[in-house]
């Protein structure tokens, strides 16, 4: 996915940047860029690679080099960034977070018009140079940005880094966050609002979809007005978010723990106690026991020491033996135990499997499985949420798949997704069968919805359901 930081004070940023766009560890693992501006010496900019390594241990040698009162930063699982431009809205540095599905033809037709793109050693195109060269097209900032909106299919959040200050702008449709900061000295603004804490910063505003601003050392002016309708991705609560963040003002661990108390309230299963697969399912399970009644346990911990990243490598078996030799169980209170864990969602299923399988192996007399989403039956076309290239790489389309054959039409898609639906209980069970676990549910929709407590026409859960506020053919146009 990934997550950008920026920063304008009145004094040196090269910490604030430092420690801020770190804070976005959590969010990507391929690349990591940091930009800085200075009146004198102008821009400095360095790219590292992250993927057998932290972002720390690569940009801390080089602090010093960052100098200056204003800088932006990126942690991307796309592509080097931040980039610097010279054009004639002057020189700028640019990151961005999103997913541009038409960047093929957007490239073809800007290069049929005397523009030039370089390219990956693979051939592909930096998706945050597209967007550059979509924004100098516009006849200032604010032009050039809505010339992004207006031509890519998916979405794109970004910062750009100017001589002026640092211009902010959020996806047309708010599929990803961002947040601005303040603190005496000056502003921040970042994907994560767990960037701001240690920091000094505290939240002045959730930019609205399609809001662009800028910061200056001395305050923050509006470019243009937030679009009416809003899409965040329902995910960001669900998985991808620190505990600690909040989005459109709702914090992650808050709904966690709602989704799991409402799981709870209402569950008939008669178990020992409950527990969250580290990290993201304990929020869900401190709530599910909560609302059940039974106590809370860890017959599972995280080996954090050398296995702290969230994300995973790209080949399938190496990701598989690092998903199991980080969690590590505890048989001294799984033996002869019924036991419950929560988790965020289900995707491939490999992961569960194996531990479930492991988990019985190990004397566990039962193994439950609440989860915090629905059921993921549609792949998403609007931001890299997961490494899936394609909607077979998930276990309800291949569950589905089984039932159905591959061309499953879209109205038996819609019963699969739709809870207590006959089709739905079918793939739930074939779900619990494949994975060796003796009960299985997922929160439903309005158990979702109602734990983000946000209106479900301001989220986005095409993934769970093929919706969203507008159509795909809008966004395909």
């Amino acid at each position: 996915m990934g997550g950008i930081f920026g920063t304008i004070t009145g004094r040196p940023c090269a910490c604030d940047l430092f420690y801020g766009t770190d804070y976005n560890s959590h969010l990507g693992t391929k690349r990591a860029g940091l930009a800085t501006f200075h009146r004198e010496k102008g821009f400095f900019r360095s790219i590292h690679s992250i993927e057998n390594t932290y972002f720390r241990t690569r940009f801390e040698a080089e602090l010093p080099k960052f100098i200056g009162n204003s800088g932006i930063g990126v942690i991307s699982d796309t592509d080097a960034q931040p980039l610097l431009v010279n054009s004639h809205l002057g020189r700028f540095a640019i990151v961005t977070v999103g997913r541009i599905n038409n960047a093929e033809p957007l490239s073809r037709r800007l290069l049929e018009e005397g523009m030039h793109l370089t390219e990956f050693s693979s051939g592909k195109i930096n998706p945050t140079e597209l967007v550059s060269l979509l924004v100098i097209k516009g006849k200032t900032f604010v032009e050039g940005v809505e010339n992004v909106f207006r031509n890519i299919r998916g979405s794109c959040t970004m910062l750009i880094l100017t001589e002026d200050g640092i211009i902010a702008a959020r996806d047309a449709w708010g599929r990803t966050p961002l947040v601005i900061g303040k603190r005496d000295d000056g502003w921040a603004v970042t994907s994560e609002t767990t960037s701001f804490m240690n920091l000094g910063f505290e939240v002045h505003s959730y930019l609205g979809p399609g809001e662009i601003v800028l910061l200056k050392e001395d305050g923050g002016v509006q470019l243009r007005k937030p679009n009416p309708h809003n899409q965040i991705c329902s995910f960001l609560w669900v998985y991808y978010g620190f505990p600690t963040s909040s989005y459109e003002g709702k914090n992650v661990e808050q709904v966690r723990y709602n989704c799991g108390k409402e799981m709870g309230l209402t569950d008939d299963v008669e178990v020992d106690f409950a527990s969250g697969i580290p990290d993201s399912g304990i929020g869900m399970a401190l709530g599910y026991a909560a609302g059940h009644g039974i106590p809370y346990m860890r017959p599972i911990s995280k080996y954090t020491p050398t296995w702290p990243r969230s994300f995973m490598p790209s080949n399938q078996e190496q990701r598989d033996l690092v998903a199991k030799m980080k969690l590590i169980p505890n048989t001294a209170i799984l033996k002869g135990r019924k036991v419950l864990f929560c988790d965020d969602s289900i995707v491939r299923g490999t992961q569960l499997r194996d531990t479930a399988h492991a988990l019985h192996e190990l004397g566990a007399k039962e193994v439950h499985m609440r989860i915090a989403c629905p059921p993921l039956v549609y792949a998403c076309p609007f931001v890299n949420f997961s490494a899936s290239k394609n909607e077979m790489e998930l276990i309800s389309r291949r569950v589905i798949a089984e039932r159905e054959g591959e061309n499953c039409s879209e109205e038996a898609l819609k019963e699969y997704s739709t809870t207590g639906s006959t089709r739905y209980n079918e793939l739930v069970s074939d779900i619990s069968e494949h994975l060796n676990l003796d009960s299985l549910k997922f929160s439903t929709m309005e158990t979702l919805v109602k734990s983000i407590g946000l209106p479900k026409c301001d989220i986005c859960t095409h993934c769970f359901d093929g919706s969203s506020f507008h159509s795909l053919e809008e966004e395909n146009k």
